[in-house]
């Protein structure tokens, strides 16, 4: 049996992002965190609402500044009592999955969507993505990057600009550019 290309780039495989349906469901995103973003902080009612239509899971006492910006929305899974600061990007070709009690800081990108390093596998528009997790009680600081496949382990911090392309253990503050362990909490 062929698989679909949603299929596909839920499970990994290479897959083209410009099939209708993967576009459609793109754009509606779109639509919903352009809603988002548009609507004022005196309303929390209606930014709940949306975030409730735009993710697959959206745990209680969220806040997500605007702007924010995401691919699909659906594969992302959000716990509860999490803060999602100014100009957060998350590419969810795969599942992004937010734990609880996490504090994510202003321009932080997470990105699981990537491409081939054939080039020509890449000229021919195809992608793959791995998922990423961020554990309970993390704290990420602000304009960090996390790499397609990386989970952050729970109670974890990491720094400021820091460039995430390695799993990150619990109970640990990393941080720089390939971000490392700097010290256990």
């Amino acid at each position: 049996m062929n698989k679909t290309e949603k299929e596909k780039m839920k499970s990994g495989e290479l897959y083209s992002a410009f099939e209708s349906t993967l576009v459609a469901e793109r754009a509606t995103a779109h639509k919903l965190f352009t809603e988002l973003n548009n609507i004022g902080k005196s309303n929390p009612e209606a930014r709940e609402n949306i975030l409730k239509r735009l993710l697959g899971q959206c745990g209680v006492n969220l806040w997500v500044e605007s702007p924010f910006f995401c691919d699909y929305g659906h594969m992302i899974s959000i716990g509860d009592n999490v803060f999602i600061n100014f100009n957060c990007t998350i590419l969810d070709a795969a599942a992004v999955k937010i734990g609880n009690d996490v504090l994510l800081g202003p321009n932080v990108q997470l990105y699981s969507a990537t491409h081939p390093t054939d080039s020509a596998v890449r000229a021919e528009g195809l992608e793959y993505a791995k998922p990423i997790t961020i554990e309970n009680n993390v704290w990420v600081g602000g304009s960090v990057v996390v790499c397609p496949g990386v989970t952050i382990g729970a109670r974890s911090v990491i720094g400021a600009g820091s460039v995430v392309t390695k799993n990150v253990p619990p109970d640990t503050v990393a941080a720089g550019n390939p971000c490392r362990v700097i010290k256990q909490l």
